[in-house]
């Protein structure tokens, strides 16, 4: 068994490497599950001997949250160049047209985020048929404050009279991903039962995302006819 440090006789870079237990680990507790992952199947997967893993990441509730915080990584990074501009706008929130747009961007950059990280879905999957017991051992270790965003937006456009609800935004936003990955992880089983249905192409994916962002917005605005009744 190679010196931990090395991966299959050739010395390693420690970004590339823990790039690679990353991946390895991602794809396994994707398939797997938390619990039923073992650290042996990802060091193998990773070509990095497990000692290595143990050594970066402490045990496999580490590694799993290291996993998680990749991904919170970039969905953050994701929003300072999408919403950042607009959560510094104060007027949003009182615009119909520019708060409705706002969430379709939201909505939309979900819809497309998740479509490239088809085992985050995966994952997610797995929480919510345990109970979210894993996720509920390693939520303290991520940061809120863009939940805090959304909540002061919402509660703004809610006193200016464009939301239906003053249900949570983060239940809203929840619901909302739910649709999104509802859709996409039921391909397979859309597939079985609409034989010659196009719904995995390019096209059949951006018709989606257009339905489940239209019908999302439609059900959390004020529509101004409604007013007008």
């Amino acid at each position: 068994m190679p010196e931990p440090g090395r991966r299959r006789g050739r010395a390693h870079d420690a970004e590339g490497a823990r790039e690679a237990i990353l991946n390895a680990a991602e794809e396994v507790f994707a398939e797997h599950g938390f619990d039923g992952a073992r650290i042996d199947a990802i060091a193998e997967t990773a070509g990095y001997n497990k000692s290595l893993i143990f050594q970066y990441y402490g045990d496999k509730l580490g590694l799993y949250a290291a996993v998680l915080k990749r991904t919170d990584k970039e969905t953050r990074e994701l929003q300072a160049q999408l919403l950042s501009p607009l959560f510094a706008d104060e007027t949003i929130a009182s615009d119909a047209p520019r708060f409705r747009s706002f969430l379709k961007t939201a909505i939309g950059a979900l819809f497309d985020f998740l479509v490239e990280h088809p085992r985050l879905m995966r994952m997610i999957i797995w929480e919510q048929a345990e109970g979210w017991q894993t996720f509920a051992k390693i939520v303290s270790q991520f940061d809120t404050e863009d939940l805090d965003q959304f909540r002061i937006l919402f509660d703004r456009a809610w006193s200016a009279g464009l939301l239906r609800s003053d249900f949570d935004p983060v239940i809203q936003l929840v619901l909302a991903e739910q649709m999104c990955w509802s859709y996409l992880t039921s391909i397979p089983m859309y597939q079985m039962v609409l034989p010659g249905e196009d719904v995995s192409s390019a096209a059949a994916l951006a018709r989606a995302r257009e339905f489940i962002v239209e019908f999302v917005v439609a059900g959390m605005l004020i529509d101004p006819k409604d007013d007008e009744a």
